[in-house]
């Protein structure tokens, strides 16, 4: 396709769900009530993983680690999508577009292997106890932490930056609330092949693989948790992976049905919606779902919020 006398596209105009005000309003209120919910209570999962010894193990580092991204990752699209919803002109740059692009979808792509390293931390302590304080020891724990955030990132640059640097043509009306790499290739006035490649590859490996780990993992944990002869000693098990395994249906569910699922007319409310589901949603529950789920982190949390009390009181 021929480029033409096109402007250099330098800002990029949000307008997903702007042809329903009504439904764009009210998602945005209850985006604003859950991310005032995400702060304070993964942000106090944080401090109490820091405070209570009892909880620095590879499990909860894992855990710390998913809280501060869940942080992070709504802190990227929340505050400028509700800016958006209240502004008469709802523009970003170009660089602020590819800011936002690369640090959300980085983000995303390390939550994904991050679920797969809590997995394979679940499956190492339920199936190897006895060697599990040798197997993950501290040097490897946060080894497979970095990693996972250096492997997201290095695939949320690649992609971001095989994507902006492709003519737009003018094209500069994303179709979404947030800069999306989606919404973003459609205004793509050229030979995209390569990113769609680019995608698929990336997206065998942030998917696909870390799910089928999952997968494996938890078939190796039923399978030994099975075998456990008392009923308490079972429950115990389970319950130390019930939370993990909750966190992953949700996330996995959503991102899955949102981009398998096939087209309608109401394909775009949907997406927009189900973007908001693993995109907010999920990081409000994830503490909410360990608090609830973990003994440890219950007992953790009576005891830093009563020691604060008392310090108020004296």
């Amino acid at each position: 396709m021929e480029k033409g006398n096109y402007s250099e596209v330098t800002e990029f105009f949000l307008v997903g769900l702007s042809q329903y005000p009504q439904l764009q309003l009210l998602l945005s209120v209850l985006c604003l009530i859950m991310y005032l919910i995400i702060l304070p209570g993964n942000s106090l999962l944080i401090i109490i993983i820091i405070l209570d010894s009892r909880l620095h193990t590879p499990m909860y580092f894992f855990l710390g680690n998913l809280s501060f991204l869940d942080i992070c990752y709504t802190s990227s699209t929340v505050p400028q999508m509700l800016v958006m919803v209240t502004s008469e002109r709802k523009s970003i740059s170009f660089i602020g577009c590819a800011l936002q692009m690369v640090i959300s979808l980085g983000l995303g792509c390390t939550e994904c292997v991050l679920l797969a390293v809590m997995a394979y931390d679940r499956y190492v302590a339920i199936c190897n106890p006895l060697r599990y304080p040798i197997i993950m020891n501290r040097v490897l724990y946060v080894q497979m932490a970095a990693w996972s955030w250096i492997i997201g990132y290095l695939i949320s640059l690649v992609q971001t930056v095989l994507t902006m640097i492709l003519p737009f043509c003018g094209n500069n009306i994303i179709d979404h609330i947030t800069c999306e790499i989606l919404a973003l290739l459609k205004l793509i006035c050229s030979d995209i092949s390569m990113n769609v490649l680019i995608m698929a590859v990336a997206s065998i490996v942030i998917l696909a693989i870390p799910l089928l780990l999952i997968f494996i993992s938890y078939v190796f944990i039923l399978s030994s948790i099975l075998r456990i002869n008392s009923a308490e000693g079972r429950k115990k098990a389970f319950s130390t992976c019930s939370a993990h395994l909750t966190v992953v249906i949700l996330f996995y569910g959503s991102a899955l049905f949102m981009y398998m699922k096939p087209k309608s007319k109401y394909t775009k409310v949907s997406d927009e919606i189900i973007a908001l589901s693993y995109g907010v949603v999920t990081p409000m529950l994830n503490p909410i779902i360990y608090s609830l789920r973990n003994k440890e982190v219950k007992e953790a949390m009576k005891k830093v919020l009563s020691r604060q009390w008392h310090l108020w009181k004296i």
